[in-house]
């Protein structure tokens, strides 16, 4: 089972777990990566945090995120729920849960996922600062970085139109 959600709710996530899960006994690990909106950024306090989209966009990219990841793994589900909207510093962004047989499988793909997702998924966020100032937030090529080691012989699927 997948679930692909972009929201501008919070993300309940003990139910998360819990809908992912429901019924299942064969889940031996499930790999969690919960993104938080930070308070700083480039040495500036940050007041919020807009979150973008376009939805079809969006939803179909991370849709095929989650695939790549259950062709690569053992995956038995996962759950990909981004936050769009305006988000205040300590409020959730993200959440990606893979569940899998064993514990191997489920953190492999849980790096896999947030890596894809924060380079791959049409998201344009944009800071606002304590001193009234805002900036959009530029790729980082340490993201960019991180996506490139789950480089393989199969391309990448598509994700725009």
């Amino acid at each position: 089972m997948t679930r692909i959600s972009v929201q501008t709710g919070d993300i309940a996530i003990a139910q998360e777990i819990a809908a992912l899960t429901a019924g299942r006994m064969d889940v031996g690990g499930i790999g969690c990566f919960l993104g938080v909106v930070r308070d700083r950024s480039g040495g500036r306090a940050i007041a919020s945090m807009t979150l973008e989209h376009y939805p079809a966009m969006t939803e179909r990219a991370m849709a095929a995120i989650a695939a790549e990841a259950e062709r690569r793994w053992d995956l038995l589900g996962c759950t990909l729920i981004h936050r769009t909207g305006r988000l205040l510093p300590g409020e959730t962004i993200v959440l990606v849960l893979a569940a899998a047989p064993h514990r191997q499988a489920a953190l492999a793909a849980t790096e896999f996922l947030i890596d894809w997702l924060k380079t791959r998924a049409p998201f344009w966020k944009k800071e606002a600062y304590a001193d009234g100032g805002e900036s959009w937030v530029e790729a980082r090529g340490e993201d960019d970085e991180a996506a490139a080691r789950w480089a393989s012989d199969t391309p990448a699927p598509p994700f725009l139109p």
